[in-house]
């Protein structure tokens, strides 16, 4: 093996010459300001903290708490503190928007107002500066143009000096894409698929008329949702998927191919965690800068190691919101299972601040690790990469062709109760991946495992309740990527004219249901009928008897 001198310049090298595609262009949102801000919380903290921002266009104080220091000195430099400022006391109702645009509803006179239009005859406040000893807004990441710094001298200070920098017009990326099309999340008014819905620290996504909706102002691009969309439906933008398996593929290859070394990728954010890497790294790391540590899925470390990466590290750091760490940890525990299921080590591995600091012990733990032979797939879709390395490593190890049974996983089986099932294709209209298939011209319904997210739209829409879903990891790969087929019968022949028209079993259902109601006992044949011979026959009985319909 190279020497930690010459694996650092070839990293170097590498690095250099590897780049992510990006988007010249992406797409943006814009925000507007004019410099109006409110002050909440202690009426003294904010008066002295409104009297360091006497350059903002206006300032408007809602006091929610008592005066914290009755000294008369004190409380003179308070009261000498921005005069022209006015405080509200009415209670506080709600508060959301983001940067230009916070609406801020108290109780005023006992109805409820927007305080933006009772203090400064404005629509709205444009930035939000909270004293207040609990956030007005409980979010994990807070909306642009919201300080929350409740008695912290230091992020008072850091709020101060940022806030008078905030007026005029800021673009933002719209660092998410939702293609609807492939959403698991509702279908013909059943609701299926809510996983981005859990995982949001920001609530920037819900669901709206039965539509998963990411509203780009609140966005900080956490990535959270489109790790934990199985469809690849939420994509993220800066990088794309496609573009970020491409750059790993790359720098893995290039690295091997200079060094013969299998590199460990270390994922990473761009704030805290960047501010973390340094020249001291052990030159067999390759460092990832991502948005956001999520931004990168299961998809992303499963084909880094398929592609010949010797493990995956994941920098988790004090800034990383507890809903995002929350997530990695789920996820790195599935993979780390599903790596032990075919006979490979805990390749990936969450790390924090004080590991990075010291990292030999896990480096030299992997280097006792079988190396992988690096595969040659290339990626089209999520589900097709993760499937793609997770067969990949399997065959370089332990080549089970077991079934991993897990709960809350995407990945699984559809049955259906073969006595039940009419073959309406209720299931095949609502699914969104096209897991089940019907038989054209042939009365049958046909399933693929592999292309399952286990969304819970076809057991929703089936009619007769005889669609349940077992999720699984299936690591037999003939048997997941086949068409199995879950139904199938012969056609119900019209009894007039031979011709094919409906399914045994819905006919005989038919009969069942309302054969006997009195509205068809005299002519419970024409249930047996195809739609033209049944108007047929209908008109005949009019015409051998035209009086019959009136008795």
């Amino acid at each position: 093996m190279l020497a930690q001198p010459e694996l650092q310049l070839a990293r170097g090298e590498v690095q250099g010459q590897t780049r992510i595609l990006q988007n010249l262009i992406p797409p943006t949102v814009s925000y507007s300001t004019e410099g109006n801000v409110l002050l909440i919380g202690p009426e003294d903290l904010t008066r002295l903290a409104a009297g360091q921002l006497a350059d903002m266009a206006g300032r408007a104080i809602l006091a929610n708490g008592a005066i914290t220091n009755q000294d008369e000195s004190y409380l003179e430099q308070v009261m000498e503190a921005a005069p022209e400022v006015e405080s509200y006391y009415g209670k506080l109702l709600g508060i959301k928007g983001f940067l230009g645009q916070y609406q801020v509803s108290v109780d005023h006179n006992g109805q409820a107002a927007e305080l933006s239009k009772v203090a400064l005859r404005k629509a709205h406040f444009d930035i939000v500066l909270d004293m207040s000893p609990e956030p007005c807004i409980q979010l994990e990441m807070l909306p642009p143009g919201y300080f929350y710094v409740g008695e912290d001298s230091d992020k008072l200070a850091a709020a101060l000096e940022e806030i008078p920098q905030l007026v005029g017009q800021f673009d933002k990326p719209r660092y998410v894409k939702v293609n609807s099309d492939i959403c698991a999340h509702s279908r013909n008014g059943l609701e299926g698929c809510t996983r981005c819905l859990n995982f949001c620290p920001a609530d920037a996504i819900k669901s709206v008329e039965q539509a998963i909706e990411i509203d780009p102002y609140l966005c900080h691009g956490a990535g959270s949702c489109t790790n934990a969309c199985p469809t690849g439906a939420l994509s993220y933008d800066l990088p794309t998927p496609q573009s970020l398996h491409s750059y790993l593929n790359k720098l893995i290859n290039r690295y091997r191919d200079k060094t013969s070394v299998a590199p460990v990728i270390l994922f990473h954010d761009a704030n805290q965690g960047a501010g973390l890497i340094n020249e001291s790294l052990a030159g067999q790391v390759l460092p990832v800068e991502l948005e956001e540590i999520t931004v990168a899925g299961i998809d992303h470390w499963m084909t880094a190691l398929a592609w010949g990466a010797q493990q995956v590290l994941v920098l988790n750091t004090s800034a990383t919101a507890p809903t995002l760490t929350q997530m990695l940890n789920g996820e790195i525990a599935l993979a780390n299972t599903l790596l032990e299921q075919i006979g490979q080590p805990a390749r990936i591995q969450l790390i924090d601040e004080k590991a990075l600091a010291n990292l030999s012990p896990i480096l030299e733990e992997s280097t006792a690790w079988p190396t992988t032979v690096a595969a040659e797939f290339a990626v089209t879709t999520k589900r097709n990469g993760f499937y793609a390395a997770v067969d990949y490593l399997n065959e370089q190890a332990a080549n089970t062709q077991e079934e991993l049974a897990l709960s809350n996983i995407p990945y699984g089986e559809v049955s259906v109760k073969e006595t039940g099932c009419t073959l309406c294709m209720s299931c095949v209209a609502t699914c969104p991946t096209q897991a089940l298939l019907d038989g054209g011209d042939k009365p049958a319904l046909y399933f693929v495992e592999q292309d399952c997210v286990q969304c819970g739209l076809c057991e929703a829409a089936c009619p007769e309740k005889v669609i349940s879903l077992s999720p699984r990891i299936n690591l037999d790969k003939e048997s997941r990527q086949a068409r199995k087929t879950l139904k199938e019968e012969a056609p119900f022949e019209c009894i007039r004219c031979g011709a094919p028209f409906a399914t045994q079993s819905m006919v005989h259902r038919m009969l069942e249901m309302v054969g006997t109601h009195s509205a068809f006992s005299a002519n419970i044949e024409r249930l047996k009928m195809c739609g033209d011979c049944r108007v047929k026959d209908m008109f005949e009985d009019i015409l051998e008897d035209p009086e019959k319909q009136l008795r």
